[in-house]
């Protein structure tokens, strides 16, 4: 394979995974933003441990706008896996803890398509495990990756900085609303304690 053929593959291969990145950065998004709707919009305040999963949701997040910040590391890919194990952890919890109602335990929230967050949270962790081990198989240890930074790709540095500065303004959001509902006390889901 000619030097020519070898960099437009390198080139190629670092553009998918700038938008695989980007898809999975898109999809949380979309998940915290949902979130956030049915706090603000329907008024159910999310428990500790769900607050946990944003936490984790955010930190996922975090390594990939690393990626379009600073390019492509499997040490950022490292990090959002390690937040996913968490967010596994988290919801794994939560289920087990709610999966049979009883007096304050039972799940928070409405149901989407019949099924609460917590468990939610836990097919979104495996589906992203499995799109990352689908990412590592397809790209293996492809040590030239880290080479080719985001801004290679002008257009898709663009939407992926976009993608970035929302999920940090939804995080900001949420530091808000988790200080105006838990103030400096205990978390609960009765009310906004600095609003009362």
């Amino acid at each position: 394979m000619s030097r020519h053929h070898s960099a437009e593959l390198e080139s190629d291969l670092a553009f998918g995974n700038y938008v695989y990145q980007l898809l999975i950065l898109l999809t949380f998004a979309a998940i915290l933003t949902a979130a956030l709707a049915f706090q603000f919009g329907d008024g159910e305040l999310p428990c500790p441990l769900c607050l946990l999963q944003r936490v984790a949701m955010f930190g996922i997040c975090f390594g990939i706008i690393l990626d379009f910040r600073n390019g492509f590391s499997y040490r950022n890919v490292g990090l959002s896996l390690l937040c996913a194990i968490f967010l596994l952890i988290v919801s794994v919890r939560q289920t087990l803890l709610d999966i049979y109602p009883r007096e304050g335990h039972a799940y928070i929230g409405s149901a989407v398509f019949g099924i609460h967050m917590p468990v939610w949270s836990i097919i979104i962790t495996l589906f992203l495990l499995m799109a990352y081990a689908v990412q590592l198989c397809v790209l293996g240890g492809d040590m030239d990756l880290p080479k080719i930074p985001a801004g290679a790709f002008p257009i898709l540095k663009r939407i992926g900085s976009a993608a970035s500065l929302y999920v940090i303004a939804l995080a900001a959001v949420n530091l808000v609303a988790v200080l105006l509902q838990c103030g400096i006390g205990q978390c609960h889901t009765m009310g906004y304690a600095l609003l009362q």
